[in-house]
């Protein structure tokens, strides 16, 4: 009903937002049907059935397959290469080199321009040629038929070794890539303060990423436009890409991503192999599929960047930081690929603290670029502020747990302004946390049971923030509600892996009390989806989550005003209950969604939802806190992890399903970093990726993770972050899993381990040290 005073429409007495910003201050549910539920996904079963189509799956008629000839050396130079004997293969369509005319086009890899074939190559891995071929072996005889002359050059792998005097260079200029420093307070001030102060170094190993499915694509020419299929976090951001690097416009660039096969952050960008791909298929005139080798991906698609890390604490007696004082050197490889990101951010935020200084450099080696990868940079330093503080809090006999509770902040210290958080987890997942773990009594036990004994049990625990999650515009979503109640939600958000299609869902069956199952979402499709930037950061519900809620809110809207008609009461006095419309709060005066006269008669309603800015002056971000319980044999170093549990304050609990598929497959991730990951260059000899395969680079598999894990929401529905209440999960799960461990592994043995992975070889010999 639009009040005439006024110019508003207000549906069950609340005004109907008509504007973005208006849509983010939509009250908050209250009781609910759908949200919070433990629904399964809306395309689980296409998924586990095997009917989903993944990008890999996509085969065309008349396909060729594409391959990239890669430098063998971590950095040379290209002399001479001939693809004479190459293009005269049986099955070989194409070849690209730098002789190519199309080897002119230049990509970029963050900020750095690159050809597409560098005279120079910095990394093992970096591409030299590509073939397109009738079958992928052809296509592998062809790249083995290029004849290229290197000259091989001196070349750094190790961070330590990349800024001493007399190092190789892997860019002119020197090998610093970026420097970031941040200080308030005055730390000296804040030590001179302090009753104790420590200070300690801390490393840990790169990661690389491994999605299951592997980084490729498939692409066709159709006339002067361009369709690709590709394993993506963002149709868009491919798009995007693509039609920059080709000049055209991006009408004529059609991505597609339905499904997606695990990415982390290795696939919000593309990489080069689509470039080459469309060159190739638009010189041959047919189809090419290029998907990577799992060996190309450890060499070319990223990493969690290695760090080394100096941090300095003091603290009162009560418990009350002083100050902190940190020194970090990552690297993002040969190419800048943000090395430090965010490394130094939970030292600048997490804990209240007067006196801050930290300082982190980037420099350059060569091996192959990071990307971002699950919460960049937030991991690292959890690695080493959370066993500081547990060191601080023995260091002044203080339970580990009491510590932190001592220290919360109210309001972001770091971010401009001061800006008050929008809700304040910290304290209750530490809190509710410790309590559901029952630590003090777990320690206790374990304390006891290690007694005379060579397998030791210990706990322990590590919070974090996450630096963002808390999404923001632009989104866009379109709903179609048709005459039998069913719906079509269009949006161009990526579905992960992560349930996004699930909890949209649920937003809209909240909304107008319309059963998931009958909701049917499109796929993203950068030629019938909205705009939508790549799924990652943890920001995708909160993103899109407000921008469905406001269009479901504009076909109420509409619903109302057709059911007002069919009643003959005022729309201000109809109210939804399920799927039925009633007059009066009157069950005898109601009607079926699908019995509004208007509704069959216009056939089908369209709501528009777009996502607001966020508040200003407030920092959302989602909070947590992790325990675990460990035992580890003292004869042989191995670290069995016996339970974990989870407190995470990420908003509303948007499917409970999902939430705790994300808390526990975060925390595998983390005892990935804290336990088994290492990548493993020949620094001395060769400079080359070592454990380049599933077998040698150690991924947790079930027997590393324990059977009892607890996820434990704390939800705290966050009526300042947006209309939904929702914040980011996914980021948050894994920050403090590393750093629990070793806070446990040190309980149960009195041994630190300050360099990642504890894996039996590292812990035996600090077990023998001590």
């Amino acid at each position: 009903m639009r009040d005439e005073n006024k110019g508003r429409y207000y549906v069950q007495g609340i005004p109907v937002p008509e504007t973005p910003e208006e849509e983010q201050q939509l009250e908050q549910w209250e009781d609910t049907r759908f949200i919070g539920e433990s629904i399964p996904r809306v395309d689980g079963y296409e998924r586990v059935s095997g009917s989903a189509v993944y990008p890999s799956d996509v085969v065309l008629p008349g396909m060729l397959y594409g391959a990239i000839l890669r430098c063998p050396h971590p950095h040379a130079r290209v002399k001479r290469i001939d693809a004479t004997a190459a293009e005269k293969l049986p099955g070989v369509r194409a070849v690209l080199t730098r002789n190519s005319p199309e080897a002119d086009l230049s990509w970029s890899h963050g900020s750095h321009p690159q050809k597409l074939f560098e005279d120079r190559c910095r990394y093992e891995g970096e591409a030299v040629a590509a073939v397109a071929a009738d079958h992928p072996d052809r296509a592998m005889d062809g790249l083995r038929a290029i004849e290229v002359e290197y000259e091989v050059l001196p070349f750094v792998a190790e961070m330590d070794e990349s800024l001493q005097s007399g190092a190789a260079s892997v860019h002119s200029g020197g090998n610093t890539a970026d420097s970031d420093t941040y200080e308030r307070g005055d730390p000296e001030q804040g030590f001179s303060r302090s009753d104790t102060a420590l200070q300690q170094d801390y490393t840990t190993a790169a990661e690389l990423h491994t999605p299951l499915e592997l980084h490729g694509c498939v692409v066709n020419w159709e006339g002067s436009g361009l369709t690709v299929w590709e394993s993506t976090q963002g149709v868009f951001a491919v798009q995007s890409q693509l039609a920059e690097v080709l000049d055209m416009p991006l009408s004529r660039v059609r991505v597609i991503g339905h499904y997606l096969g695990g990415g982390f952050g290795s696939k919000l960008e593309t990489g080069k192999y689509s470039i080459l791909a469309a060159l190739l298929a638009k010189r041959t005139g047919k189809p090419v599929k290029m998907f990577l080798t799992r060996e190309e991906t450890y060499l070319t698609c990223g990493n969690r960047p290695p760090s080394s890390m100096r941090l300095k604490a003091g603290a009162k007696k009560d418990g009350t930081l002083t100050a902190l004082q940190f020194t970090c050197t990552g690297t993002g490889g040969a190419y800048p690929a943000g090395g430090i990101a965010l490394m130094d951010w939970l030292v600048r935020d997490q804990y209240a603290c007067p006196n801050v200084r930290t300082e982190c450099t980037d420099v350059f080696i060569n091996s192959g670029p990071a990307r971002p990868f699950r919460a960049p940079g937030h991991p690292q330093c959890s690695w080493a502020l959370e066993q500081m503080l547990d060191e601080l809090a023995e260091e002044i006999d203080m339970d580990p747990v009491d510590f932190r509770l001592q220290n919360i902040p109210r309001q972001s210290q770091a971010r401009s302004g001061n800006p008050k958080y929008s809700s304040t987890g910290l304290e209750e997942c530490i809190r509710r946390g410790a309590e559901a773990f029952e630590w003090k009594k777990t320690r206790q036990r374990a304390e006891e049971a290690s007694q005379g004994s060579p397998i030791k049990r210990g706990a322990g625990m590590a919070a974090c923030l996450w630096f963002a999650g808390d999404g923001g515009p632009p989104a866009t979503v379109i709903l179609r509600l048709y005459s039998d109640g069913s719906v079509n939600l269009n949006m161009g958000a990526s579905d992960i892996g992560t349930g996004t299609k699930t909890v949209m869902a649920l937003v809209v069956s909240e909304e107008l009390g319309i059963r998931p199952e009958y909701i049917q979402i499109e796929h993203a499709d950068t030629a019938t989806t909205q705009y939508a930037t790549p799924s990652g950061g943890s920001k995708t519900v909160p993103t899109e989550s407000p921008a469905v809620r406001a269009a479901a809110i504009k076909i109420k809207r509409q619903l109302l005003d057709m059911a007002a008609d069919d009643l003959g009461a005022e729309p201000s006095l109809l109210r939804f209950q399920g799927d039925r419309i009633l007059a009066h709060g009157e069950p005898s005066r109601s009607i079926p969604l699908t019995g509004i006269s208007g509704l069959r008669r216009r056939g089908v309603l369209v709501g528009v939802g777009h996502r607001a800015p966020n508040p200003d002056n407030v920092a959302i971000n989602p909070f947590a806190a992790q325990f675990c319980e460990v035992e580890v044999n003292t004869n042989t170093g191995e670290v069995g992890i016996l339970r974990f549990l989870g407190a995470h304050e990420s908003g509303r609990v948007m499917d409970r399903l999902t939430y705790d598929n994300q808390v526990y497959g975060g925390i595998t991730m983390g005892i990935g970093l804290g336990t088994t990951e290492h990548r493993i260059l020949d620094s001395g000899q060769t400079g080359k990726l070592v454990n380049r395969n599933w077998h040698d680079y150690k991924l947790p598999t079930a027997l590393d993770v324990p059977a009892d894990k607890t996820s434990l929401p704390i939800e705290m529905v966050d009526e300042l972050a947006n209309s939904t209440g929702s914040k980011g999960l996914g980021e948050p799960v894994t920050i403090p899993t590393a750093a629990a461990i070793a806070n446990a592994v040190y309980h149960a043995t009195g041994v630190r381990v300050y360099d990642s992975p504890i894996n039996p070889l590292r812990l035996s010999e600090l077990l023998a040290e001590r």
